[in-house]
């Protein structure tokens, strides 16, 4: 991981010595991207700051890298994993002048030109100067895992791997765009896809595409756009589910085992669901010294993510590091501050703040590591999700929430006819009236689903998995991402997406010779989210509460914000939410509007980076997980003597006799495995007269079940017997 900025005129004029000042200021910027070297150098119009960590080739992989007769010069951000592969097929004669794995991109650009990056397997953002044709070359990977970001006017174009440091040159505007970051969907959580284009948050800032390659003139600013990727269309091939399933597992082991290589210490972030899982399974015979890191939270020990995280490692001998998140434990203003302006997004929140606390403390324990396999982005194109979307339980009713929410994406296409569709009754006109007439008969609302989850992967995923890393000098590594794998997922046969992709059966199968079934088959649970959102949603309303509301306050005061913000609402929200005793998501909501208008703050007067603080490094907790649930339960007074009932609209259902849910009013609240302490003893609970008789016959201790107890006595779904 690297960081990466350039300055360039449009109008065939030099750079010159007054672009020496931005480039030392934005080098400095992205320090922490890179702080193991730091170049900066100027030539004709374009000049160019590169800042490195260094994963490969350590003492021989400097950039910028310059081609043998001196016409190309290249800077690059990221790791290309097949750069052997791809400079074994060179014409015979060819030299490697460096040990960088990016200096083969040099030699591809000048045999394929706008074609180079092809063949390519990585994750990479590239600035090129192609001095013979006074052309800048700009491009990023396929899921955008590596970032590049530009504002631009008739004159120049300015480029940094992070936005704060487009704020070095005095010409880029420092504000918010209120109006296009408020439209973005997922800011409130609306059930809707993703749209076509990528947000930055900021004015007249940009993002060069994913899967791109641009290429801009530098003697009159003309540019085009080279789609060099696509999502690829349904297989029509004959084949079978066996057959696919086998090439996931022969592709996704290809994959970690390119992302698990470097020449300094690589660690895991293990979750104790089969995505992270996975990646251990097939990366700790390939890595000495691999360490896991797990966030134990109130959540993560209430769904069990933190004691199978800990269980899989031991079986694979690694160590793991259970990070301890306390009950009470809160950023302050100032720390979260810092995480905001890292993560220069609104939707920075409990995800990106383990994460990145995560990492805090994995390089203060391990000093060498430079790299972080990561078990993120499986979900999103091999099935994960589709138990998840307002489904009943089988393919179809996951079929029919997609079909809900394309349709209502294609509502706010066409508002005008949209009130054809608000009064509750069957509408009178065709779905074909609307914006896209592909909404029709054979319209094919799986393939709307995956395009939509990439263009999300970028807007979320891979951004913040990028810049928390980044604060620690570390790079994220993400092998479920290789275009490979997702191919593959994207193209199965429709007849055949209800054997793979229901449940990530795909993925399960492929690894069941691979791992252990415990964890193979372990219900998917997401990193905060389900059991246990509650810790996180109080410790969120403390943040929003703590110092008088001092974030919620400096938001509401921010350049805009009195345009776009209601200031009473916010705090009446605020009011009913309460200071710590939430489950409400709507806690997470009134963060991002709150970070709306801090980043807006930031924007207009950029701090530095260093000059906030991150706040102590957090401890991990030595001793089993299964025994931390006094850390978080909340003292509540149970009395053995009295007898415990499901609340009059909960009742608790199974559809194979392994996996159980608790429902509300028909609606999913909770997943359970089988034989889980809190599962046996909630079947009891009906039979008999006391808590205690209850425990019992379940075979399990208050203790062991205190917490979630705790947790389903504040969300009313269990209660105590009149």
């Amino acid at each position: 991981m690297c960081g990466i900025a350039c300055v360039a005129r449009l109008d065939g004029q030099d750079a010159g010595p007054q672009a020496d000042p931005v480039l030392h200021e934005m080098a400095q910027i992205l320090d922490h991207r890179g702080p193991d070297d730091r170049e900066v150098m100027r030539d004709g119009p374009v000049g160019m700051a590169f800042t490195r960590l260094a994963l490969v080739g350590l003492e021989s992989g400097r950039q910028p890298l310059v081609s043998d007769d001196g016409s190309l010069v290249l800077i690059a951000n990221g790791e290309i994993y097949n750069h052997r592969e791809l400079a074994a097929g060179l014409p015979s004669g060819t030299r490697m002048r460096t040990g960088s794995d990016c200096e083969v991109l040099l030699h591809l650009y000048r045999r394929h030109g706008l074609d180079f990056l092809r063949d390519v397997r990585g994750m990479f953002a590239v600035i090129l100067w192609d001095r013979a044709r006074r052309q800048l070359v700009l491009a990023r990977d396929r899921f955008g895992i590596k970032p590049l970001y530009y504002h631009r006017d008739a004159q120049r174009i300015v480029l940094s791997s992070e936005i704060k440091g487009l704020f070095a040159d005095p010409d880029t505007p420092r504000g918010l765009d209120w109006a296009r970051s408020l439209s973005v969907a997922m800011l409130p959580a609306s059930p809707r896809f993703a749209p076509p284009r990528m947000c930055t948050w900021f004015e007249d800032i940009d993002s060069v595409p994913a899967a791109t390659v641009m290429r801009i003139d530098l003697r009159d600013g003309a540019t085009t756009e080279h789609p060099y990727w696509q999502l690829p269309a349904e297989s029509d091939e004959h084949t079978d589910a066996a057959t696919l399933t086998a090439r996931y597992g022969e592709l996704l082991e290809a994959s970690v085992a390119e992302c698990a290589t470097a020449d300094t210490e690589l660690g895991l972030f293990l979750s104790g669901g089969i995505d992270s899982g996975a990646v251990l399974a097939l990366a700790a015979g390939r890595l000495d010294h691999l360490h896991t890191f797990t966030a134990l939270t109130g959540g993560t020990h209430a769904n069990g993510d933190a004691e199978n995280a800990q269980w899989i490692a031991g079986e694979f001998g690694v160590p793991n590091h259970q990070v301890l998140f306390p009950r009470e434990h809160t950023p302050t203003p100032q720390e979260w501050l810092r995480l905001l302006w890292l993560t220069e997004t609104p939707l920075c929140g409990p995800e990106a703040y383990y994460k990145h606390e995560l990492h805090r403390y994995a390089r203060r324990e391990r000093p060498q590591l430079r790299g972080m396999l990561l078990g993120a982005a499986s979900d999103e194109f091999n099935g994960g999700y589709s138990r998840d979307l307002l489904g009943e339980g089988d393919w179809q009713s996951f079929l029919d929430s997609l079909a809900y929410l394309d349709h209502h994406t294609r509502l706010e296409h066409d508002p005008a006819l949209a009130r054809w569709f608000s009064d509750g009754g069957e509408p009178l006109i065709s779905p074909t009236a609307l914006h896209d007439s592909g909404a029709g008969a054979g319209h094919d609302v799986y393939r709307s689903y995956v395009e939509s989850e990439y263009r999300k992967v970028q807007q979320y995923n891979v951004w913040h998995e990028d810049r928390t890393a980044a604060g620690s000098g570390i790079e994220a590594r993400v092998p479920f991402l290789d275009h490979r794998l997702v191919e593959l997922c994207a193209s199965i046969p429709q007849r055949l997406r209800p054997r793979l992709l229901w449940d990530k059966r795909i993925l399960r199968e492929a690894m069941a010779p691979r791992m252990p079934a415990r964890i193979a088959q372990r219900p998917k649970g997401p990193f905060f989210y389900g059991t246990g959102t509650r810790h996180a949603y109080r410790m969120l309303a403390r943040l929003l509460h703590a110092d008088d509301r001092h974030l919620v306050n400096r938001a509401l005061s921010a350049p805009g914000a009195d345009a776009f913000l209601d200031a009473g609402a916010i705090h009446r929200r605020l009011d009913a939410l309460g200071d710590g005793d939430t489950d409400s998501p709507q806690v997470e909501i009134l963060l991002r509007a709150v970070n709306l208008g801090l980043l807006a703050e930031m924007a207009a007067k950029p701090p530095r980076l260093e000059d906030l603080s991150p706040g102590t490094v957090l401890n991990a907790r030595p001793g089993p997980a299964a025994h931390a649930a006094p850390l978080f339960t909340l003292d509540r007074p149970l009395d053995p003597a009295r007898a415990l009932r499901l609340a009059e609209n909960t009742m608790l259902l199974t559809d194979t006799g392994t996996t159980w849910f608790l429902l509300r009013e028909g609606q999913i609240e909770y997943e359970f495995d089988d034989g889980t302490p809190i599962l046996r003893l909630l079947r009891h609970l009906p039979d008999t007269p006391s808590l205690h008789g209850a425990l019992t016959a379940a075979g399990t201790r208050l203790d062991d079940v205190r917490g979630e107890l705790d947790e389903l006595l504040t969300q009313h779904l269990i209660g105590w017997a009149a």
